[in-house]
């Protein structure tokens, strides 16, 4: 399990996943209110799809002896992962001045660890079928 590197990747966006809950993802400004910052706990989708997507690729750690299965629930998370990228964006236009914050990069990270993993996990899949043809 630990050897292979897709764990390292589902790991790491698990962990972002998680972190993302409270990072900040923009600082702005609405009107005349005060500066607030833009997090997964704001939005209540954004919320829900984040534990989501972070228990999703937390549980997928443990499902190595099942490969497709596995690699269908890593592009499951890609997708969702995807969606709340595009619900952040969705929020930020909600602001009138503001800009990105630096942790906004924790939740790029999760689509883009995901994608390492599903590649991994396909290049393994394919080993085995090609290993299981030599026999």
């Amino acid at each position: 399990m630990i050897q292979r590197i897709q764990t390292i990747w589902l790991l790491l966006a698990a962990i972002c996943g998680f972190t993302s809950l409270k990072t900040s993802f923009y600082i702005g400004s609405i009107a005349t209110e005060p500066a607030s910052h833009l997090t997964a706990m704001s939005n209540s989708w954004l919320m829900i799809l984040t534990i989501a997507i972070a228990t999703i690729t937390a549980v997928n750690i443990f499902m190595y002896n099942n490969r497709p299965i596995q690699l269908k629930f890593t592009l499951v998370s890609i997708a969702l992962s995807t969606i709340v990228l595009m619900l952040y964006f969705i929020e930020t236009q909600k602001f009138s001045v503001g800009g990105y914050a630096l942790t906004s990069l924790v939740v790029i990270a999760i689509s883009v660890l995901q994608i390492l993993a599903a590649i991994g996990i396909y290049k393994d899949e394919k080993l085995v079928k090609s290993a299981d043809r030599l026999r």
